[in-house]
């Protein structure tokens, strides 16, 4: 990056996280050369591109300010999910083959905005595959036991050591590492539940858990789940006494699409819930480590003191997407789940458990994800100002509190499946909102991953999806 980009960017991080709010002044071209030690032309050009951006806006005797977003921009509540009848006669939707065909045109040179994954260029590659190396020649294949569940002594301890940097104390036979967090989840799912069981999920809620439950035969039940506080307990409780659930599955932590990071008021009430109820909840916290501010969140496992927790995890979203090495935490259900893994994939490739628990130990990971959260927080600021700049009116997006990834309602009538098509046929992918429930409840919003490092072609891209919702607007314009 450019050195004025890079002040950009640092400038819009700083927002990000509260330090400047909205309409609050920010320091003068003067201030900030004298600060950052750069010459007032470099400053300039980092306010202007800023301004471009819509993170802040020029005021004319008074310098610049953060720019407010208007009130309607803010995503409100979500709408109830549809009655069991209404979700039966929703037309039924391929996801499956919407993600592979997502996937291939990424693949193919597509904007990535459709990605479910973070850029990989923010990962240590580098040191990753110099542990690999060094372990592998030095180890050969003296390693086959190391295979088995519940996977390689050295990093179950390494994982049991940053649980409890992150404040959760746990018995470190209680971990078993698993083929990312899509296994773990699985495996919790066949530990708890038998086919036509009725699973409860946040709606929306990732694809991905979605096609885990049809998957296993099981039944969607569908919550109601606020963009800023997490799945209605309430809701939950009477989905519970009408439709016999048998497990919750919740991403309380910067959960996927909504971004939000569930209170720990709002967690304790959960985890009490299902102590009365007896019911296991599979959490899935991939996204953890990837908050933005200073302090990582509590996940539900914190408050457990009943084994009813099943917490699902990865390195897949923090350190590394290609090795696919996750870990649950099944609580009372270790044995039911130990013995599962042995059956679903007996053995795990040990050179990839083990360099990443040299990384752990001795690379500096928290180094890394420092540097990660920060770029990640500027790069969720910038994309939600460019969605607001060039969408139409009448488009709203979430807040998220971590993660890499912006929920969009678009302005009424606008259909997510016809912009997924129109932006394909541009070269742009997007990951549309029907995917996101079962019953398709989600039909006028749309997912966009954010991180990737802004570019020019990044901003056309989403000047060009405005332009096109624009489109897809006229004919009721004309209607009306």
């Amino acid at each position: 990056m450019k050195l004025y980009e890079t002040l950009a960017a640092d400038i819009a991080g700083q927002i990000a996280q509260g330090v400047i709010r909205e309409g609050e002044r920010i320091p003068s071209v003067r201030q900030t050369s004298q600060h950052h030690n750069l010459s007032v032309s470099t400053v300039i050009r980092a306010f202007l591109l800023l301004e471009s951006q819509g993170v802040i806006e020029s005021r004319p005797q008074s310098g610049y300010f953060v720019r407010r977003r208007p009130a309607d921009t803010v995503l409100p509540a979500q709408p109830a999910p549809p009655a069991p009848a209404e979700v039966a006669r929703a037309p039924s939707l391929d996801t499956s083959a919407l993600v592979l065909t997502t996937l291939r045109s990424i693949d193919q040179g597509s904007v990535p905005f459709g990605s479910p994954y973070p850029d990989p260029a923010l990962f240590p590659w580098a040191r990753l595959n110099h542990y690999a190396t060094s372990i592998g020649r030095r180890d050969g294949g003296r390693m086959p036991l190391a295979d088995l569940p519940p996977g390689n002594p050295e990093l179950i301890r390494q994982i049991a050591r940053r649980h409890l940097d992150n404040g959760l104390a746990v018995d470190a036979t209680e971990i078993i590492v698993t083929a990312g967090a899509t296994e773990a989840i699985n495996l919790c799912l066949q530990a708890v539940a038998r086919p036509g069981a009725a699973i409860a999920v946040e709606s929306p809620t990732y694809y991905a858990q979605l096609q885990a439950v049809r998957r296993l035969g099981m039944r969607v039940v569908e919550i109601p789940t606020d963009p800023q506080l997490g799945m209605d307990l309430a809701a939950l409780e009477r989905a519970i006494e009408t439709d016999d659930v048998a497990a919750c599955m919740v991403m309380p932590n910067f959960q996927n699409p909504l971004g939000f990071r569930m209170p720990e008021a709002r967690l304790r009430a959960l985890v009490d819930l299902l102590a009365r109820r007896d019911l296991p909840a599979i959490e899935n916290d991939v996204y953890h480590e990837l908050y933005y501010g200073d302090s990582h969140p509590a996940s539900l496992k914190h408050f457990d003191t009943h084994g009813l927790v099943m917490h699902c995890n990865s390195f897949s979203k923090s350190l590394t997407s290609g090795w696919r090495i996750g870990w649950t935490l099944p609580g009372r259900f270790h044995t039911q789940l130990e013995k599962l893994k042995f059956l679903n994939t007996p053995s795990m490739p040990s050179l990839p458990q083990l360099a990443i628990a040299e990384y752990l130990r001795t690379d500096g990971y928290d180094y890394h994800l420092r540097r990660l959260r920060k770029t990640l927080a500027q790069q969720a600021s910038i994309m939600t100002a460019a969605v607001l700049r060039f969408f139409p009116d009448g488009t709203s997006v979430s807040t998220p509190a971590g993660g890499y990834l912006l929920w969009v309602c678009l302005p009424p009538g606008v259909k997510a499946l016809e912009l997924y098509a129109r932006a394909q046929e541009r070269g742009i992918s997007l990951a549309a909102g029907d995917m996101f429930a079962a019953s398709g409840a989600w039909r006028h919003h749309i997912r966009l991953n954010y991180s990737y490092p802004w570019s020019k072609a990044l901003e056309a891209a989403v000047r060009t999806l405005g332009l096109v919702t624009g489109e897809l607007m006229e004919p009721m314009r004309r209607s009306r």
